[in-house]
């Protein structure tokens, strides 16, 4: 499928289990694959051997370098060019879960998703509309330990390390600093059914 017109991209940044992916799942549920196309950055994170280690040999995956930058912007710069792209999906080094292969077709409008979208230029410059989601650091702690325990068997204590050296210091310094450079900010302290309300309305006016 090759698109004739620039396609419209958004792009949806936010701290860890700020509630991104939640917000990405209901917009999925209210659009087809041949009107909106999301790439999310979590599927080009680095092999775990070229993740940089802390003090405690712990990886950090809270960092730019975690990604593989060249390639995502290639993809999406892919996307916007109306061509498909293929991608192994990212399973957060969980053994019991095998990647998947996605395809990813050109849509008239591209949702970026990512921790560090905003602070990777050359992505930042292509987006048409900037969207952060925000929630209380104690909320965001309270899922990522829920999430993390539960969903990928990480230990309590790693997922404390893991919250004051990495997530906390990568969210001040790589994503906080974009939030009130935003179009929209949304805040999902306990419900985000507005704040999809307000980007489903804007993508359908788009698509119009």
């Amino acid at each position: 499928m090759k698109l004739h017109t620039e396609p419209y991209i958004i792009g949806i940044a936010g701290g860890s289990s700020s509630g991104k992916t939640s917000i990405l799942n209901a917009i999925r549920a209210k659009f087809t694959t041949d009107e909106v196309c999301i790439i999310s950055q979590d599927d080009f994170y680095k092999p775990l051997h070229q993740q940089q280690k802390d003090e405690k040999g712990i990886e950090n995956y809270d960092l730019p370098t975690a990604i593989d930058e060249a390639r995502f912007i290639h993809d999406v710069k892919t996307l916007i060019a109306g061509n498909e792209i293929k991608i192994t999906e990212y399973v957060f080094n969980n053994p019991n879960k095998n990647p998947e292969q996605i395809s990813l077709l050109p849509a008239p409008i591209i949702v970026v998703e990512g921790l560090f979208i905003f602070y990777f230029e050359k992505i930042n410059q292509l987006l048409n509309l900037k969207i952060f989601v925000d929630a209380r650091d104690d909320i965001k702690f309270m899922r990522r330990l829920n999430r993390d325990e539960n969903e990928r068997g990480i230990p309590a204590d790693i997922i404390l390390h893991q919250w004051h050296n990495h997530v906390w210091p990568a969210y001040r310094r790589y994503l906080l600093p974009f939030r009130d450079e935003s179009d929209i900010i949304i805040t999902n302290n306990y419900s985000y059914d507005k704040g999809v309300e307000i980007i489903a309305n804007h993508i359908a006016a788009k698509l119009r």
